[in-house]
């Protein structure tokens, strides 16, 4: 009975591992992506983003096709050709831009939660990222995307 039991924890444990491993952020690489119901051509489009660089998160993988979930927590199917790494996050709550990675650092904008931000690299705590109109430095806690 009792290696039952340890054979099941294990095998819970490897199940768990790999449903996480393929759990990563990426970003939608073009202005137009269809989401699918399925893994395939054939399958009929659920919805279509419409935002270049949106972070959405992977959570299943079936030959080119990635299963993923978006902030709103809308899921389906989309092709890899129409992925790429992630270089985007989206704030959930008002942030403040910082000329350097430093609380003490000179504000340079107030970023409302929502907006899609450009990572250019992320240090610590800290991601130094770009909008249309401002480049500098945000803290890296509460925001959708980051790895």
């Amino acid at each position: 009975m009792l290696n039952k039991i340890i054979l099941l924890l294990i095998s819970s444990f490897f199940y768990l591992a790999n449903c996480l491993a393929n759990e990563v952020f990426v970003s939608l690489k073009k202005d137009k992506v269809n989401v699918r119901y399925g893994p395939s051509l054939e399958s009929p489009i659920k919805y279509v983003y419409k935002k270049i660089n949106l972070p959405i998160k992977q959570i299943d993988k079936k030959e080119n096709f990635r299963r993923i979930i978006d902030i709103k927590n809308n899921s389906g199917w989309i092709h890899v050709s129409q992925l790429k790494q992630i270089n985007s996050i989206i704030p959930l709550k008002d942030k403040i831009l910082f000329q350097e990675p430093s609380n003490f650092s000179k504000p340079l904008a107030k970023i409302k939660k929502g907006r899609i931000l450009i990572v250019k690299k992320c240090e610590e705590n800290w991601c130094l990222i770009k909008t249309s109109k401002f480049k500098g430095w945000i803290k890296n806690t509460h925001v959708w995307g980051k790895n």
